[in-house]
C-alpha cells in the first residue's frame, strides 16, 4: 500500500547553522529530512534540536569520517538514490547519477555539490537537486527542496527558496 509522504532534502550548508536549523523547524512534519553533503556538523547540532525527526545524512567533498558518499534508502515504496555528486562528476552531466539509480531500482535521484537547484524526470527517474541553503550559485536564492507522494504513487517535487 502506498502511503502519504513529505521528505525534506537539504544541502550544502556548510556551516550555516542557522540556515539549517530555520529549514528544519518550518518542516517538523516531513517523515524524513535528507541531507546531500557538506554541511555534517550542524546537521548534527540541528539532530540534536529534533530528537523526534528523522534525519539522514550524505557525506560531501569537505565532510569528514566514515559516512556514505551514497546510499540508497527506502521509504514506503519508494527507492531513493542519494549523493552528493562529487564522486559521480555531476558538473559535467547526470549519466552516472542515473545509472546508479536504474541499477538499483530507485525511482527518486537526488544530488547536490552544484550549489544549483534542479528538479527533472529522466529515463523514469525523478531528479533533485535542491540547491544549497547557504551558498547558491548562478544567482539564485538559497534553496531546499520538498518531495511528496500520494495515496495513488503520485511523486512532486518542489524548489522552496529561502
Amino acid at each position: 500500500m502506498i502511503q502519504e509522504m513529505k521528505i525534506t532534502v537539504v544541502a550544502d550548508s556548510h556551516k550555516n547553522f542557522e540556515a539549517l536549523k530555520n529549514v528544519a523547524e518550518a518542516n517538523t512534519d516531513s517523515d524524513l529530512f535528507i541531507h546531500l553533503g557538506d554541511g555534517q556538523y550542524e546537521l548534527i547540532d540541528v539532530a540534536n534540536l529534533y530528537p523526534n525527526m528523522k534525519f539522514v545524512f550524505i557525506k560531501g567533498n569537505v565532510d569528514f569520517g566514515s559516512i556514505k558518499e551514497e546510499r540508497v534508502i527506502t521509504m514506503g515504496e519508494h527507492k531513493f538514490f542519494c549523493a552528493h555528486g562529487h564522486t559521480l562528476d555531476v558538473h559535467d552531466g547526470l549519466d552516472s547519477l542515473l545509472d546508479k539509480a536504474i541499477f538499483f531500482e530507485c525511482k527518486i535521484a537526488l544530488y547536490a555539490h552544484t550549489h544549483i537547484y534542479k528538479t527533472d524526470f529522466i529515463d523514469g527517474v525523478y531528479v533533485m537537486n535542491p540547491g544549497s541553503i547557504s551558498e547558491p550559485r548562478g544567482k539564485n536564492p538559497p534553496t531546499y527542496g520538498i518531495i511528496e507522494t500520494a495515496d495513488d504513487a503520485t511523486i512532486k517535487m518542489k524548489i522552496v527558496e529561502i
